[in-house]
């Protein structure tokens, strides 16, 4: 039984494009969703779900945390609630594990399929979108195999020598458009040019992330924030504060347009020489 992990991005696209093409067999296609993503990753998940249909390929199964009772639980409430950040900002990775990892190994379990091929005596077969770039994470991936009794991680990506640059042409190719990066919006791992995209794209869920930040700051120690050693709340204050400054400037040939790409005396590089 063929598993593949879906992390809504362009590697696990582009190994399940290539996939396909290769004709290796596909049974369950899995996301595990916090209910933080950014849009742009559900919208592609819209997107690529018709792909797959139309190529005779199972859609993507959603799977998520719940309570005892079933109730889903979230991410978002959670750093709320507590009046805290999501692990990740304070080195760990809990997060991952209860939002990512449980969710899918308790459908697992949960699945007849899953428990058929277990009965037999065989393991399940997950491919893991690392590319080949990605050397140390295979190495780690493959170690594990040894202890799981259960599962078996593949690395197609790897195996056949594509790296991010192949998965984007693979992508392309397929009339896909290329996902973007996916997290959860307030995922402290994000750069500062992808929390700029975020106030830029998403202004509403960035003020969210900006007040999860706030709510937490009594029981901050050694974090600022989302940024771990800094704030993303100050960090768009001293954006804006020096945009401001930087369109306030009044340049020379503002001042003297009669005398473009120097000053009054007319040399270019703005100096008299005698």
């Amino acid at each position: 039984m063929n598993l593949v992990s879906f992390g809504g991005g362009t590697n696990s696209t582009a190994m399940i494009i290539g996939m396909y093409l290769r004709k290796i067999p596909i049974d369950l296609i899995i996301f595990a969703d916090t209910g933080a993503e950014q849009p742009h990753t559900y919208k592609f998940i819209e997107q690529f779900n018709a792909w797959l249909i139309n190529h005779g390929l199972p859609e993507i199964t959603t799977v998520y945390t719940t309570d005892k009772e079933g109730n889903r639980l979230f991410l978002e409430a959670e750093c709320f609630e507590r009046k805290t950040l999501p692990a990740i900002a304070f080195g760990f990775k809990t997060c991952s594990q209860k939002y990512k990892i449980r969710p899918t190994e308790k459908f697992l379990n949960n699945n007849e399929a899953c428990k058929a091929e277990w009965a037999a005596g065989r393991k399940i077969i997950k491919f893991i979108g690392y590319d080949a770039g990605e050397t140390r994470r295979v190495q780690h991936g493959e170690a594990a195999n040894e202890q799981n009794k259960k599962i078996e991680n593949r690395y197609p990506l790897y195996e056949w020598g594509w790296d991010r640059a192949e998965c984007v042409r693979v992508i392309q190719r397929a009339g896909l458009p290329l996902p973007a990066k996916s997290s959860c919006y307030f995922c402290p791992s994000m750069k500062k040019k992808e929390i700029q995209a975020l106030w830029e794209q998403f202004p509403d869920l960035f003020q969210k992330a900006v007040e999860m930040e706030r709510n937490a700051a009594e029981n901050l120690k050694t974090t600022k924030g989302l940024g771990r050693s800094w704030a993303w709340g100050d960090y768009y204050a001293e954006f804006m504060r020096a945009k401001e400054f930087e369109e306030a400037q009044i340049s020379f040939d503002q001042l003297f347009p009669e005398t473009k790409g120097g000053c009054l005396c007319g040399a270019p590089c703005g100096c008299y020489d005698g």
